[in-house]
């Protein structure tokens, strides 16, 4: 067991992560803090402006800084990007400042959650499950290196999803700081 005061979502894109996380801050008197819209209230710039202007690779050094920044704090759920981890120095600063909750999700899942966004930069690239495919295949021993915990999100509406993991977490997280 983690005692931790922060919990952390990792996942890809689609995961739901912020929709999730709502619903678990809300639950367990958490701050909510999602990591891209941190980042675009520091830089008053959207994700895809940033990818677009800066490349991944400054965008990657925004997302450090920020979660740096929100993970200074107690008493937070943070909603990473599904690139958080990366970076080596972030996967460490989650493991250190966190419950780590890994939110797994199949490739065909993302495909449908994901058809209407256009939002996402590395989605704009070319074949979407391909990419997401690619992206799975890099990431996904990544989160698993630094969760204390998975769950499948497959198939199971935010909200649900948002109880079903709470109860978990009731028996898997000995949130810091708090007495029972």
């Amino acid at each position: 067991m983690n005692p931790a005061s922060n919990l952390i979502l990792i996942g890809p894109m689609g995961a739901g992560k912020t929709c999730i996380g709502r619903h678990l801050a809300e639950r367990f008197g958490l701050h909510l803090a999602d990591a891209d819209r941190e980042i675009e209230q520091r830089s008053g710039a959207s994700v895809a402006t940033i990818f677009e202007c800066e490349g991944e690779a400054g965008f990657r050094d925004r997302e450090r800084a920020a979660l740096a920044e929100v993970l200074a704090g107690d008493g937070v759920l943070l909603a990473t990007g599904g690139g958080a981890v990366l970076d080596a120095d972030n996967r460490r600063l989650l493991r250190e400042r966190g419950f780590v909750v890994h939110l797994q999700v199949s490739v065909e899942q993302q495909l449908e959650r994901l058809a209407r966004d256009r939002t996402r930069p590395l989605l704009a690239r070319g074949d979407r499950e391909q990419v997401l495919r690619e992206l799975a295949i890099l990431r996904a021993p990544l989160y698993a290196e630094v969760a204390d915990l998975s769950f499948d999100t497959d198939q199971i509406s935010a909200a649900d999803a948002a109880l079903r993991l709470a109860h978990l977490l009731e028996s898997h997280w000995q949130r810091s700081g708090v007495t029972a």
